[in-house]
């Protein structure tokens, strides 16, 4: 059964950076595409970073030039690097695979949240 766990949220001013980590347990990273989600109350969670088993990668417009996803198909982990944070940023993150822009398993990390405030 896959497994995500998430690590790394905290509380941050804006302006400030923080990396996210995922460690992906019951399947093999390198096979597939992978993401970064996040979810405020009251919201669906929304994909914000995406990174391919080719290695592309796509932000959603609002994180373009500030956050990173990257990978370690070795360790089975997905970061997201956030870099010059916004209270609009405020949320729990999770990751998930990706099929489109569709998480594609069912299951879900406790996720970790990331507060930006002054």
């Amino acid at each position: 059964q896959v497994q995500f766990v998430e690590s790394g949220g905290g509380l941050v001013h804006p302006g400030g950076s923080l990396t996210l980590s995922c460690a992906v347990s019951g399947i093999r990273l390198s096979m597939y595409d992978m993401g970064w989600f996040r979810q405020t109350p009251g919201n669906q969670r929304e994909l914000v970073a995406r990174s391919t088993i080719i290695q592309s990668t796509n932000y959603v417009d609002s994180v373009k030039g500030r956050f990173t996803i990257s990978r370690d198909n070795a360790k089975n982990t997905v970061y997201l690097q956030m870099n010059n944070l916004k209270p609009e940023d405020t949320a729990v993150y999770y990751c998930n695979s990706v099929w489109g822009t569709e998480a594609k398993f069912d299951s879900w990390g406790q996720g970790t949240q990331v507060t930006v405030s002054s």
